[in-house]
């Protein structure tokens, strides 16, 4: 099975009240041993544990996983990146900006080669 490349090729999140982790699996396209790694890592994703230690996410964990999976599989974050966005810790600077401040500072160095070579 391909896995979507984007939050937007996700099937729709049915209305119920409460998913297993292996439907919330099939909603996220991430499989359940991910699910259970991304609740040590992002503190606001804690479904609730019933019999047997089973969980059970409600709509709003679905959509706090696909916001955890739009940014670290779409947007290029880190776990550490994704749980500061999360947080609202980021700093104002986007992943795509580092590649064209990182373009700027070659053409600005590239620059100084030149008037060192001259």
């Amino acid at each position: 099975m391909l896995e979507p490349s984007n939050n937007d090729e996700l099937p729709v999140i049915p209305g119920k009240r409460y998913f297993t982790i292996g439907e919330v699996s099939d909603l996220c396209a991430v499989k359940p041993h991910v699910l259970r790694y991304w609740e040590q890592e992002f503190p606001n994703l804690k479904p609730v544990k019933r019999r047997g230690n089973r969980r059970y996410y409600q709509r709003e964990d679905v959509i706090l996983i696909r916001q955890i999976r739009s940014l670290l599989y779409d947007q290029g974050y880190t776990i550490g990146g994704a749980r500061q966005r999360m947080s609202g810790e980021e700093t104002d600077v986007e992943p795509g900006d580092y590649k064209q401040m990182i373009r700027q500072m070659i053409n600005e160095l590239e620059d100084v080669l030149l008037v060192l070579k001259a």
